[in-house]
């Protein structure tokens, strides 16, 4: 699979397209699109980079939501459980998934000149990860792998 994020293309129909996916989502499942919840993944959707809880917080603020973390939180929290975000640990923010309710696993590029994140995935069963994880008798359940570099605009634009 293609990443998610550094190449071209039609962001508007890209976030539509994850809003539509959500929507669907948890209609399906009798699940609560809240507003919160919505909004906040439209943040992450519009941002295309990864934002912490506090950037989260402020801008549901600016928005017009109560100003408390735990609105933030506990949208995030519904949204990683349903598959439409990840957590970047190395960050400590959140990622709009690029390809929400497919089975996957992320491996997320950092860009430590602009901040921008992209999001390929990988198979672990065909991977070193899996084959790791089969001969130690471990069945992995969750794995999200991180990469920090230069993305490529930064590396046209001579970012050292």
């Amino acid at each position: 699979m293609e990443p998610v994020g550094f190449q071209e293309h039609n962001h508007a129909v890209c976030a539509a397209s994850i809003m539509a996916i959500a929507e669907s989502h948890c209609s399906a499942n009798k699940l609560q699109f809240t507003p919160p919840r919505r909004r906040v993944l439209e943040l992450l959707l519009e941002a295309h980079r990864a934002l912490g809880a506090y950037d989260i917080l402020q801008r549901l603020s600016d928005d017009g939501f109560k100003a408390q973390p735990a609105v933030a939180y506990r949208a995030l929290d519904f949204l990683l459980a349903q598959g439409f975000v990840h957590k970047v640990e190395r960050l400590n923010a959140f990622v709009a998934c690029a390809n929400p309710l497919e089975e996957h696993t992320p491996a997320l590029m950092i860009c430590r000149a602009c901040g921008s994140v992209a999001e390929a995935s990988l198979s672990l069963a065909r991977g070193a990860l899996g084959k790791a994880a089969r001969e130690a008798g471990f069945r992995i359940e969750r794995t999200v792998v991180e990469m920090e570099g230069l993305c490529p605009k930064c590396i046209a634009a001579g970012a050292a």
